[in-house]
């Protein structure tokens, strides 16, 4: 007899099917989007390029409350926008988010059912982050953070078992763009003052009671990390992009790893962390790019955006991969100087992708309450005209493309 909770979440998505009935969510068929030959992304067997939307919370907003479904009207609009996609976190962000997946992990899916399948009807491509926080899945199984790089470790165990469910659950589903593994996982990488700045202590969200230099991470761990899902996905998905969901390597990366001096990388150091932080098979290396990423790279002040995601498409085409840009955004706050910078400084990062060729990337952030003094975009507030902007980049992409 299924208890309240799971009738309650039940009549909460209308009654959506459970796992036994995926098959119903999308026909099996050629993944929609692949990395051709030389780096392309192919959409439907055609050279594509798209601009899409980080919607961070279209489930965690659903996994807090199983009534709020919410996301069905951000879908919505973005497809009456013409916005072709979005990232989002497919996962608790504490360890505490997590106790439905398990406890009930049918009642989990159905939750996540109802993000794909509204994704489905309007016709919107997704990009699940199925590891969003790198602290939450050792914390999850009692591990400190390091175990990343344990590929015998409970960590790594709970990973696969993840990504599993995840992947064979969706692999027919024709939502699913591309798999990615968490969230700018290499930033917390090599730090020589890793002691001030390992994970939160949150022990009522679920998180450890205390820190050591056990949870610290190197580089080493983040590739064996990211190698290890990407291997687990190409066990179910044979075709669909893998991408780890890494930001850009820190200025000083390479040195971080073999001095831990903050001396900047040279173009060729840069090019090379880049790559080697992108292990096969992940095929779709990850970016983030905001305003202060700029800031004496390769000892350059200042270096335009184009001239950072040139050398992003050179290292990814060398390696006949294909370039993801997940995050860019401009904040508006006072001291990023206010809406008039942040203005023009979306407006450059967005010429700067158009420019160079990026064929996938996801403006950070739309309905993310959390966020709204700083970055957070909605239809109806300050910052609306990005999404207008996007609506319009789109156009110009699919016109170049013959995608009309």
């Amino acid at each position: 007899m299924r208890s309240l909770r799971m009738v309650g979440v039940l009549m909460a998505v209308g009654g959506l099917c459970a796992a036994q009935e995926k098959s119903e969510m999308g026909k099996p068929s050629v993944a929609p989007l692949r990395i051709g030959p030389g780096g392309v992304v192919l959409k439907d067997g055609q050279p594509y390029r798209g601009i899409g939307i980080n919607y961070f919370s279209a489930f965690n907003r659903t996994l807090d409350n199983p009534l709020d479904m919410s996301y069905r009207e951000g879908f919505d609009e973005l497809a009456k926008r013409g916005i072709p996609f979005i990232r989002f976190a497919a996962c608790g962000f504490w360890p505490k988010n997590w106790a439905l997946y398990l406890k009930d992990k049918e009642a989990y899916f159905v939750l996540m059912d109802g993000v794909v399948k509204a994704a489905e009807e309007k016709g919107l491509g997704l990009i699940p982050s199925l590891f969003w926080y790198d602290a939450c899945v050792p914390d999850l199984v009692g591990e400190p953070r390091g175990q990343w790089g344990n590929p015998d470790s409970k960590t790594i165990a709970f990973m696969r078992q993840y990504t599993r469910d995840m992947v064979t659950r969706y692999v027919n589903s024709p939502a699913i763009w591309a798999w990615e593994f968490g969230n700018e996982y290499n930033l917390g990488a090599d730090l020589p003052n890793a002691a001030e700045n390992r994970p939160w202590v949150h022990p009522e969200l679920g998180t450890a009671k205390e820190r050591s230099a056990a949870d610290d991470l190197t580089h080493d761990m983040i590739v064996s990390a990211c190698r290890e899902f990407a291997a687990e996905v190409r066990k179910y998905d044979p075709l669909r992009p893998i991408t780890s969901g890494n930001s850009l390597p820190r200025v000083a990366a390479h040195h971080l790893r073999t001095e831990k001096s903050w001396t900047h990388d040279t173009r060729e150091q840069f090019a090379a962390n880049l790559l080697e932080t992108n292990p096969g098979p992940n095929d779709l290396i990850s970016v983030h790019v905001y305003p202060f990423e700029g800031e004496g790279r390769f000892d350059q002040k200042p270096i335009a955006y184009s001239d950072i995601l040139s050398a992003c498409m050179k290292a990814a085409k060398g390696a006949g991969k294909a370039l993801f840009v997940g995050e860019f955004g401009a904040p508006d706050t006072e001291k990023d100087g206010g809406p008039e910078a942040a203005r023009k400084n979306f407006g450059e990062l967005l010429a700067a992708i158009e420019a160079t060729g990026v064929p996938l990337s996801a403006l950070w952030v739309f309905d993310l309450p959390d966020q709204n003094s700083f970055i957070n975009i909605t239809p109806t507030n300050e910052r609306s005209y990005q999404l207008e902007e996007l609506t319009r980049a789109n156009q110009r992409l699919g016109d170049k493309h013959g995608d009309k």
